[in-house]
């Protein structure tokens, strides 16, 4: 055997030895939901995974954008994802109707008072003056079975407008919320941040409510993973949890960074970011991404009480092991 073939031989041999290490420490892959807006934490551990010791050593992650909460939570329930972002009434829903088994792990935003609040807009020049006009109009919402719905129905109800008969509710993604108002797709839609502060800025549209008005305090998105997920892999959904904590801590600490970071995700001009982004006039957001879980708890009460969902307690959504913050 000539010698270069030797040498091919044993370059083949080592790489193949190398390969076969390789795969014996493989590590681990997080299946991940997420949407827009107001997911900072998540954004720092996607556009700057080098700032967080674990992503691609400990663990991976795998990110998959949603629509909105709900159809996340129909991905949990099928176990498409091992975790993602929920709405309280889309997770209360999928374990009353889809049987999902999960742990609130984490808090992105909620609202707070003097704070920025989801609201319902329309046009200048419109007839629609008070909630009770809306009886026969056309409303958009970012999807269907959301978290906004609870409070958005409440809202509705009391003005006597029942929502599931008196409007036509078609779903309107926020980014695309305002060309559908000034279009006359739409004759209301939802406005939430950025696409507010862009649609304020042009002007020709003005605040109807907001739901604020229904249910103070909202908690608008946290994290929840999959129980399964998370009893059979505590320390990486632990993994996990820490990050998400540490990407809170970041956010806050560097806003001109986290400015660019959103703007990487959502593609919002860095000047529209800057009006009220980590601003007095934006979502509430705990330093250490923990979860308000009285506050669920209420939410979960007034929904029960309007007969929307049947009495819950939100310790069943509780691991005392897996919930932010871990440092």
């Amino acid at each position: 055997m000539r010698p270069t073939m030797k040498r091919l031989m044993l370059i083949a041999a080592t790489a193949g030895a190398v390969l076969s290490a390789g795969s014996a420490f493989a590590i681990d892959t997080i299946r991940v939901g997420f949407t827009i807006p107001a997911e900072e934490s998540k954004y720092w551990m996607m556009k700057r995974p080098e700032r967080f010791p674990d992503i691609g050593k400990t663990y991976n992650i795998e990110w998959t954008q949603f629509q909105g909460t709900s159809p996340m939570t129909q991905a949990l329930a099928a176990g498409a994802v091992d975790c993602a972002t929920q709405g309280v009434l889309s997770l209360a829903n999928g374990a009353v109707n889809g049987g999902l088994k999960a742990y609130i792990v984490a808090q992105h935003v909620y609202e707070k008072p003097g704070g920025f609040s989801v609201y319902w807009a329309v046009k200048d020049d419109s007839p629609i003056k008070t909630v009770a006009d809306l009886k026969g109009k056309t409303v958009g919402i970012s999807v269907l079975g959301g978290g906004t719905y609870g409070p958005f129905a409440m809202i509705l109800r009391k003005a006597g407008v029942d929502p599931e008969k008196d409007i036509k509710l078609v779903e309107t993604g926020f980014a695309v919320s305002e060309d559908a108002l000034r279009q006359g797709r739409v004759d209301a839609v939802n406005m939430n941040q950025p696409f507010a502060a862009r649609a304020e800025a042009k002007g020709g549209i003005h605040k109807l409510f907001s739901l604020s008005e229904a249910m103070p305090n909202i908690v608008h998105i946290l994290e929840a993973c999959r129980a399964d997920f998370v009893d059979k892999n505590p320390a990486l959904a632990k993994a996990y949890v820490r990050d998400i904590t540490h990407g809170m801590e970041m956010a806050l600490a560097d806003r001109a960074e986290t400015l660019k970071v959103v703007n990487e995700v959502l593609k919002a001009p860095i000047p529209v970011l800057d009006t009220y982004l980590l601003k007095d006039n934006d979502f509430g957001r705990d330093p250490k991404a923990a979860p308000n879980f009285d506050a669920i708890q209420l939410m979960l009460d007034i929904y029960a009480e309007t007969g929307m969902l049947p009495k819950l307690s939100v310790r069943q959504f509780y691991n005392p092991n897996v919930v932010a913050p871990i440092e």
